[in-house]
């Protein structure tokens, strides 16, 4: 793909200044930004999580994305599309929201700090979300960037559900592992739940132990190149993209504290 990324598609769990600063949403933000100024086109995504304030940060809703159904485990559920904008940056960031899986007043644990029952569903419904909502935008990534565990879903469908589709056939993933990873385990149905036009039980094996690891995993089978975005991923996720045999971008400190980090993302989108 040398020289020739032109549209790139950010599938973030988090970013500032919709929601406070951490090592997903400060990087996200900047990655996005600094993408742009290359004079890339791009597309930045994120669910809209209830912590999200609508008001301050005049999100609104977009009528002409919003109104279709997706179906998980047989039970329909509202897509709503929302977007806001970011002037000083020029950007545009688009929200997956459903009052089911994205209107509690927390990101991923409740009150006592356990994990909703319910994350995998949440990370299936937002991965078929931004999928269906850029068919929608009939705009063609080059490049889909996913950060954050709530995107590790997306490889899986791109590649298996939406690898056809005229919109997808040409994009490459490239998954950011940050420290995210869910400890606890995700449904124990997660496998049966994930399942969608074209995927089948043989392409989600990883998910007989629903956890936070396999899902990883999953992301890294079905992406074309992995960083490590930050110093404390697992090994175990580098060695298991080592062993695919696919590019492996280590994290670096000092470029991400100096922000030649852009420069080093953007390299690796044209060497795919």
């Amino acid at each position: 793909m040398a020289n020739e990324v032109k549209r790139v598609l950010f599938v973030n769990s988090e970013m500032v200044p919709y929601l406070p600063d951490s090592p997903i949403a400060l990087s996200t933000r900047a990655l996005g930004q600094g993408i742009q100024e290359k004079r890339m086109e791009i597309r930045s995504f994120m669910p809209r999580y209830g912590l999200i304030n609508e008001r301050k940060n005049q999100l609104h809703e977009v009528i002409r994305l919003s109104g279709m159904n997706i179906i998980i485990d047989d039970v329909d559920r509202p897509l709503i599309i929302k977007v806001a904008s970011l002037p000083s940056a020029r950007m545009q960031v688009y929200f997956i929201d459903n009052d089911d899986f994205f209107r509690r007043k927390a990101l991923y644990r409740d009150a006592e700090g356990k994990c909703f029952k319910d994350n995998g569903e949440r990370a299936i419904f937002f991965a078929r979300g931004v999928l269906e909502t850029v068919k929608k935008l009939r705009w063609s990534p080059d490049v889909i960037h996913c950060s954050g565990w709530i995107s590790h879903v997306l490889p899986l469908y791109l590649k298996k559900c939406y690898k056809d589709d005229p919109i997808f056939s040409s994009s490459k993933v490239v998954l950011s592992l940050f420290d995210d990873i869910q400890a606890e385990p995700f449904e124990e149905n997660l496998s049966d739940l994930i399942l969608f036009q074209g995927a089948e039980k043989s392409d989600v094996a990883l998910l007989d132990k629903p956890d936070g690891i396999n899902l990883a995993k999953l992301a890294i089978e079905y992406s074309d190149g992995v960083t490590m975005a930050c110093d404390n991923v697992p090994e175990e996720l580098r060695a298991f993209a080592k062993a695919k045999g696919l590019p492996v971008m280590d994290y670096d400190k000092t470029a991400v504290l100096d922000g030649s980090f852009i420069d080093r993302y953007h390299s690796f989108y044209s060497n795919l």
